[in-house]
């Protein structure tokens, strides 16, 4: 859509030939011959661009630039003024004014500060939409649960998200600790800066540091060029440290060092580097049993569970499952373009069932897959995987069989369901208490797709 733009200037010539050119350009254009009806005007409708004259009847410039600063404080205001009136044109850039224009005007510096003006606002009105969708994807009211467990979750973050304290989120794998520690961010004074999260069991160990602190170029084999590392990225919003427990004994004490000073030190610097980052750390183990056994260092646990927060398992939280249902199937509905409402009944009695090993993480894969492959209004049992179809705790196989194929077949659909439930084979191996190599193993064995 062609931006508008109101040109302001009592000589008839000059607001004919702006409107011209600018009309030649594809812009949108009206003019008013004095500042009184160009106010009206903004009052009446929405102009991205007011290019006004300084001296003019009825109402100067200036104050009509005052007026659209508060009527239409998205619209640009740039000033038209002789030469000799420059510290009339710095005067209106105090008040508001994006940038002036000297006469006699040149129409192609006018065209030139026009089309980077409106760039300019356009990404930041693109900017302004896309924060305000990721803040409300991340208000707490998306954070589904009506239970006195989830309740008390709620009250806590709400508590804490102005604040500045360091929190220690727990729970089990696929309980929403990065949704909650993004909630949390969204709803602080951090807002607008960067949310930077970080899998530190993902991070190899030898390089954990630079990650985390940077490095400069030749610190270390491989260090081609500088690297800023996470804090420096997440300087004035919020680091989120996912899996904090699997922090090296031996790092985490920079860990701390960098979190009690606010000062990093990147790889092969002696300088030290002030940081303003809000730390939100999360874990699925228990760190205070870590600490007893010597892996963890005392100091460092008490200085991230300065708040804690525990995420309740689904276990304890099954009056939320209907609500967590219906919530991902609206979601994956919209996002697939289909007409599917809800589940039905016999669906909705094998999902409240089920044992959630996996937590909403497997509740959310369930979903999506079952909203994928329905074909009606409502999810029934037929989009569920085979596991729904039996009472928990209880597989059917089908009819006599030997032993070692009944196996087979079992490891089969159990293990497709779990490559659903968690994508990445690590951490697959892991909720199976099974080697990597042995997982791998198993699905070439078993001919298991590898994203079944």
């Amino acid at each position: 859509m062609a931006e508008a733009i109101l040109i302001v200037d009592d000589e008839e010539i000059i607001r004919e030939s702006l409107s011209f050119i600018l009309k030649k350009e594809g812009f949108v254009v009206q003019d008013a011959e004095n500042g009184k009806v160009a106010l009206e005007y903004v009052k009446d409708r929405s102009f991205d661009l007011v290019i006004t004259d300084i001296e003019m009847p009825e109402m100067k410039g200036i104050e009509l630039l005052e007026h659209i600063t508060q009527v239409s404080p998205e619209t640009l205001v740039v000033i038209i003024t002789a030469y000799g009136s420059i510290d009339t044109a710095i005067a209106a850039l105090r008040k508001g004014a994006v940038d002036y224009v000297l006469k006699p005007i040149e129409f192609d510096e006018l065209l030139m500060k026009t089309r980077r003006l409106l760039a300019e606002r356009r990404l930041r009105m693109e900017n302004k939409l896309l924060r305000s969708e990721l803040h409300r994807q991340y208000d707490f009211n998306n954070i589904i649960g009506r239970s006195p467990a989830m309740q008390g979750v709620f009250e806590t973050i709400k508590k804490v998200a102005q604040t500045d304290g360091t929190i220690l989120i727990t729970g089990k794998s696929g309980t929403g600790k990065e949704l909650v520690a993004r909630a949390i961010h969204y709803n602080s004074k951090r807002k607008e800066k960067p949310f930077i999260p970080v899998n530190c069991g993902a991070i190899v160990e030898n390089l954990f540091e630079s990650e985390l602190f940077g490095h400069k170029k030749g610190a270390f084999t491989g260090a081609s060029m500088d690297r800023v590392g996470f804090f420096k990225s997440a300087d004035g919003g919020t680091i989120f440290l996912d899996e904090v427990s699997e922090i090296p004994l031996h790092l985490q004490v920079k860990l701390l060092r960098a979190i009690e000073m606010k000062q990093i030190t990147p790889v092969g610097t002696s300088h030290e580097i002030p940081v303003d980052v809000r730390i939100i750390a999360s874990t699925n183990r228990n760190l205070e049993k870590f600490v007893q056994e010597g892996k963890y260092r005392e100091d460092l646990f008490y200085r991230l569970n300065v708040i804690g927060i525990e995420l309740p398992a689904l276990s304890e939280r099954t009056d939320d499952i209907p609500l967590l249902i219906q919530h991902f199937v609206s979601k994956y509905a919209n996002e697939m373009s289909k007409d599917v409402r809800g589940v039905d009944h016999e669906a909705m009695k094998a999902l409240l069932a089920h044992n959630w090993k996996g937590e909403v993480r497997e509740l959310e894969n369930i979903v999506e897959r079952a909203v994928i492959f329905a074909e009606g209004n409502l999810i029934t049992k037929k989009e569920l995987p085979a596991l729904f179809g039996q009472p928990s705790g209880t597989y059917s196989f089908g009819g006599n069989k030997p032993l070692k194929e009944a196996v087979a077949e079992f490891e089969r659909e159990y293990i497709g369901h779990m490559l659903r439930v968690h994508p990445n084979k690590d951490e697959l191996a892991k909720a199976l208490n099974i080697s990597l190599s042995s997982l791998y193993r198993k699905i070439e064995e078993l001919n298991i797709p590898s994203q079944s």
